[in-house]
């Protein structure tokens, strides 16, 4: 037992100084929050970043990447980040709702047409645009992740039109827009806990839920919910974020590193995005779901002209949109 422990004291003493080695030998370590667990497409798209910095960098700048909320959830990680507590956050847009007003406009219904679609408009003027409002909040936006795309699920029959859903009562986040956009697709919101869906679609107190893949696979609701319909009403953009009082210390030299080892990042965190969501689809059709791909989604849209009418309401929000829809 003594020779035991004294190797085990031995090891740990042996790993406590490469760590020290290793710290040392980064001129500058950035602490990046992240709320996904480990090996999630958005902690090893900061990996990704992470380790290009540190190969142009010649190890003098890390990126350390805490995810599983453990600098804290979402809100409180992106004030830390503000204050430069924390040196880096990657978060939804919608965390960031109250404090850059113009992210409230990506959680409107249909507002892009497809992935590819949102990619142009993050990666073009507008997301240029939106990184400017960020700045204004001591946060310098450096890419933007793909969060995935929320469709309709149900118990009951596959949805191959606006028709199919007069009537069916769908779980929605408890949300104003989410409850409009049912009701202007002549839809029932029930809105109710995430952890009380499956019991509530098996027991017939609602259809169905919309979710992206990974979510409708890893919560077991292809179990009772067979029918996928791939409308892809929501999809809301993710930000990787650096606190301003860090991005200042760097040198000119340094931050154009960290913008492209972002910007690189952003197309690995998409296409590991795109794996998983494969890899879940997969899944729900081995186990008996149902996918409905082919629909026309024009009549949906134009179902949401009373929802953004409600909340797109001034001249500036009402261009933004329009720019994004007409993106190409």
């Amino acid at each position: 037992m003594k020779i035991y422990r004294n190797t085990l004291v031995g090891l740990l003493a042996t790993a406590a100084l490469a760590t020290a080695a290793a710290a040392q030998e980064c001129e500058v370590t950035l602490r990046s929050s992240d709320t996904h667990p480990d090996g999630y497409p958005t902690v090893e798209g900061v990996r990704a970043m992470a380790a290009e910095v540190k190969e142009k960098t010649e190890g003098r700048i890390c990126i350390e990447v805490f995810p599983a909320s453990q600098l804290g959830e979402e809100k409180d990680a992106i004030e830390q980040t503000q204050f430069g507590v924390i040196d880096m956050v990657r978060a939804s847009f919608g965390t960031f709702n109250d404090i850059v007003p113009e992210t409230q406009l990506f959680s409107l219904p249909y507002l892009f047409r497809n992935q590819d679609h949102m990619y142009k408009v993050m990666d073009g003027p507008i997301g240029d645009e939106l990184a400017a409002g960020f700045a204004e909040k001591d946060l310098i936006a450096l890419a933007y992740y793909d969060g995935g795309a929320r469709s309709f699920y149900n118990s009951q029959k596959p949805i191959d039109s606006i028709d199919d859903l007069s009537g069916m009562k769908f779980r929605v986040m408890q949300n104003d827009v989410f409850v409009d956009m049912m009701s202007a697709l002549g839809a029932d919101a029930t809105p109710m806990p995430y952890g009380e869906v499956y019991s509530s679609i098996q027991s017939g107190v609602i259809d169905g839920a919309e979710n992206n893949y990974p979510s409708y696979d890893s919560s077991g609701h292809a179990e009772v919910a067979k029918y996928y319909t791939l409308d892809q009403h929501l999809m809301v953009p993710e930000v990787v974020a650096v606190s301003k009082l860090s991005w200042e210390k760097l040198s000119p030299e340094d931050q154009q590193i960290m913008r492209e080892a972002a910007r690189n990042s952003a197309v690995i965190q998409r296409q590991l995005w795109a794996d998983q969501e494969k890899a879940s689809e997969e899944n729900v059709v081995a186990d008996g779901a149902e996918i409905i791909k082919e629909i026309d989604k024009t009549p949906f849209i134009e179902a949401m002209a009373p929802v953004y009418e409600k909340y797109v309401t001034t001249p500036e929000a009402q261009d933004l949109v329009k720019r994004i829809q007409e993106t190409q």
